[in-house]
């Protein structure tokens, strides 16, 4: 046990509603295969970096970015569900791999109307996939961006 470790936080990445893992319409995601976190529904469509750090990776298919933090934490962003069958076609990516961001730096765009014209949610999550434990600051409820929403 580290008693004395610094709790992290991740800051929201919009505004919008945030939801707990465990309620995402998702089987993966709801049972942290993928690791601890927090979502966002209802929001504007544009997505900002939850940490300071450096740009990974960005998935060919483009509905997902890898971020390392400042404090060597991993973080994926994975905008909607199932929307890799979408081939890239929602989302304006805005960062580049190796670039230095942080949570003022706009990530991505998703074209809300195109998911929803598709059938697609537009949730967004944001997990730790080397964190097995953390909590969410706020119970399920309206967040603004860089609100802190998650502590591990």
């Amino acid at each position: 046990m580290n008693f004395f470790k610094k709790k992290r936080v991740l800051k929201a990445v919009t505004s919008g509603q945030l939801i707990s893992l465990a309620d995402v319409n998702d089987a993966v995601f709801s049972a942290n295969m993928m690791g601890e976190g927090y979502a966002i529904a209802d929001h504007s469509g544009q997505i900002f970096s939850p940490v300071t750090g450096q740009v990974v990776s960005i998935f060919p298919t483009l509905h997902a970015i890898t971020l390392k933090s400042k404090t060597g934490d991993t973080v994926l962003i994975h905008m909607g569900l199932d929307t890799v069958e979408l081939k890239g076609t929602p989302f304006s990516i805005h960062v580049t791999e190796g670039q230095h961001v942080t949570t003022h730096t706009l990530l991505a765009q998703m074209n809300l109307p195109l998911l929803a014209e598709e059938g697609k949610d537009e949730i967004v999550i944001v997990v730790l996939p080397e964190v097995a434990e953390g909590q969410l600051l706020k119970g399920n409820s309206q967040v603004v961006l860089e609100e802190d929403v998650f502590q591990f």
